[in-house]
């Protein structure tokens, strides 16, 4: 018993020894298993810390590379905070000052957006509208901005507790892709670019990550991933593995049809792939966007068979309206249509170029003869055809009359009352013109055919009249033995061949002016020394005894080109026409020098004492056949001959007169 005791003893004493030790040895075990548990513990945080900076490094690059901005809406407190990009302000703005840089005609419609997005009624919303980047309260700078938004919910319920939205800038997106553009020249693509999908893949071309959007163009088997993609490589994947070059990777960018069979996937898709490179050059990652463009590809053939069916339809249109214009034109044609609501007449010569009027307007240019009528016509409710005739000035301000022959039809509304009239109108001035020409030529016709009945008559008469007085003291001759006698008669023989010398000159000078074949030929001559001589024979001609003839030749020598004869001949049968009409007081022939029509002209005049000529005659004088006086000897040819070799020479007749105490008659011709 004492042993066992002993034993015990000792065996107690031992282990109050070994306490301690095994205290100590338990400790240290404890502590290697904390130490242990820690460093798993900072090397998982390590990791989730190296995965959250992986995941945020590379959404900055993809923001970077898409050139997006992200903003944060809060639903409760309505403050948009902005979380990367340049569009909004780093302290955010608020939501009514978001909405107050909205285009007012977008509001509406991006408030409709976001409320469906706020009630659950769409998951996510893309939508463009139209962005003020002017902050500072200046004159607005319109932008459009493409946004993609999204709500966030508080876990486990239906409440939404933010917006989160991608801004793209259209603007800088379309200048990028056009420098993108300039650089890549084996690429172009027919669409404005848009990333839609994206996609990470490491330097070696195995997928890192991809966005919902690009999930759902490869259709993907589930959110988080999908095992084709996954294990299919960028290098060897169509169309990048016919393109792209391991050892050097470069942008790709290229619109075609993308067929995968293993996720059944054909579309048309718009792509492009960005090498990502860090500071020194090295490639970090790839970057794939891609855009489904079949719905839009299907839309721009059928926009371009629609284009071709269009300008088809065009040029047919085209077609008519010149057609129909060369129809108004030649016809002049005008379209009018009339609006008695509007109180407007519209006038056209094609389906283009309308000219709108109002009826007061248009009543002003109306002639005042036909006004009351016209006014009544664009009132009237008439429901048959009707045409009438109305005479209108060319414009309110210019007197020129136009007469327009009117033809139109009513047009009505859906309960058939006269809402106004439609028709044409046809400028008929001409025809009128034509008409009155027409009746003055016939009249004229007339009157010519009986004057030339007369001139027949007169000339019979004026013709025998000086062959009589020839042939007569002819035959006396041989039986007067007295010389004064005979000189008597020898001088009124020559003086009927004068006479009948100067008609028969007058009817060949008629028959060149209708044939046109007269002619002026100037000569080189000094028409004073001309003038003297001419007067001189002229002289001669005045024989009543109270009649004195004058000659004003302001100059002693003048020398000009003229046709000398045919002036004679001017001036001879005014001073003739002279003689005739006066029988005492002076006929004074004269001529000066004078600026006419910015020319140097010579100016002749003859001034008698004689008759006169009465003012409504003073015009008629110069035509055809005009005698003043039927029992004075004459033609009634020599002022029609002398106006048209004035005329002929360039210049103007004239004749001023009072009846009793005589006339003057003048011409001018530029020398």
């Amino acid at each position: 018993m004492s042993t066992m005791l002993y034993i015990h003893t000792l065996l107690a004493a031992e282990a109050m020894q070994m306490l301690p030790a095994l205290l100590t040895t338990l400790i240290m075990a404890l502590f290697v298993i904390v130490l242990v548990m820690n460093r798993i513990i900072a090397r998982r945080v390590k990791e989730r810390i190296r995965s959250i900076r992986f995941t945020t490094e590379v959404m900055k690059k993809a923001l970077k590379i898409s050139d997006d901005n992200v903003a944060r809406c809060d639903v409760r407190t309505h403050h948009i905070s902005k979380l990367y990009g340049h569009i909004l302000p780093d302290e955010g703005i608020s939501l009514e000052d978001w909405e107050g840089h909205i285009h007012p005609d977008d509001v509406e419609e991006v408030k409709l957006i976001i409320a469906g997005l706020l009630d659950g009624t769409t998951p996510t919303a893309e939508y463009s509208y139209r962005w003020n980047y002017e902050y500072g309260g200046g004159k607005p700078r319109w932008g459009y901005l493409r946004t993609r938004s999204v709500v966030e919910f508080r876990p486990g319920t239906k409440i939404p507790v933010s917006v989160i939205s991608t801004l793209t800038d259209e603007a800088r997106l379309r200048e990028q892709t056009d420098e993108e553009r300039d650089m890549t020249e084996r690429y172009q693509t027919i669409f404005e670019n848009s990333i839609v999908g994206q996609s990470f893949y490491t330097p070696d071309g195995w997928l890192v990550n991809s966005n919902a959007e690009m999930r759902k163009i490869c259709h993907f088997d589930s959110v988080e991933g999908d095992e084709f993609f996954s294990n299919a490589n960028l290098f060897e994947t169509p169309p990048f593995n016919e393109v792209l070059n391991r050892n050097n990777v470069e942008e790709f960018w290229v619109c075609s049809q993308s067929i995968i069979p293993e996720r059944d996937m054909r579309e048309h898709l718009e792509i492009r792939l960005r090498p990502i490179r860090d500071d020194v050059g090295k490639l970090v990652y790839i970057s794939v966007t891609a855009r489904n463009i079949t719905g839009e590809r299907e839309m721009y053939l059928q926009a371009k068979r629609n284009d071709i069916e269009l300008r088809k339809a065009n040029a047919e249109i085209q077609r008519y309206e010149e057609e129909l214009r060369y129809l108004m034109e030649t016809c002049n044609m005008y379209i009018l249509s009339s609006d008695q609501k509007t109180e407007t007449l519209t006038v056209s010569r094609s389906l283009k170029n309308m000219y709108t009027i109002s009826f007061e307007d248009h009543l002003k240019m109306v002639a005042e003869e036909d006004r009351q009528k016209t006014y009544e016509t664009l009132h009237m409710k008439w429901k048959e055809p009707f045409t009438f005739t109305c005479n209108m000035m060319r414009t309110s301000t210019n007197p020129e009359r136009q007469c327009f022959i009117m033809s139109c039809m009513p047009t009505f509304d859906e309960q058939g009352n006269v809402t106004g009239h439609f028709g044409v109108a046809r400028n008929i001035t001409q025809f009128v013109e034509r008409q009155e020409q027409l009746k003055q030529e016939t009249e004229r016709a007339n009157d010519s055919g009986r004057q030339k009945s007369v001139f027949l008559a007169n000339m019979t008469h004026e013709i025998r009249t000086p062959l009589n007085a020839i042939v007569g003291f002819s035959d006396l001759l041989h039986s007067i033995d007295g010389a004064d006698e005979r000189r008597e008669m020898i001088r009124i023989i020559h003086n009927n061949c004068d006479m009948l010398l100067r008609l028969i000159n007058d009817i060949l000078v008629l028959s060149n002016m209708d044939a046109n074949a007269m002619q002026i030929v100037p000569e080189n001559i000094d028409f004073a020394k001309e003038f003297n001589d001419i007067c001189q024979s002229l002289s001669q001609r005045v024989s009543e005894p109270a009649v004195e003839f004058l000659v004003d030749n302001p100059m002693e020598s003048l020398p000009v080109s003229i046709d000398n004869g045919r002036i004679e001949q001017v001036i001879t049968n005014f001073v003739t026409n002279a003689v005739k009409y006066t029988q005492q007081g002076h006929i004074r022939v004269g001529y000066r020098l004078e600026e006419r029509k910015g020319n140097r002209a010579l100016y002749v005049y003859c001034e008698d004492t004689g008759t006169g000529i009465p003012s409504d005659q003073l015009q008629k004088v110069f035509e055809r056949f005009v005698k003043l006086n039927d029992f004075i000897q004459g033609t009634g040819l020599g002022l029609s001959i002398c106006k048209a070799i004035v005329e002929k020479c360039g210049g103007e007749i004239g004749v001023e007169s009072e009846v009793g105490k005589g006339s003057t008659f003048w011409f001018w011709i530029p020398v």
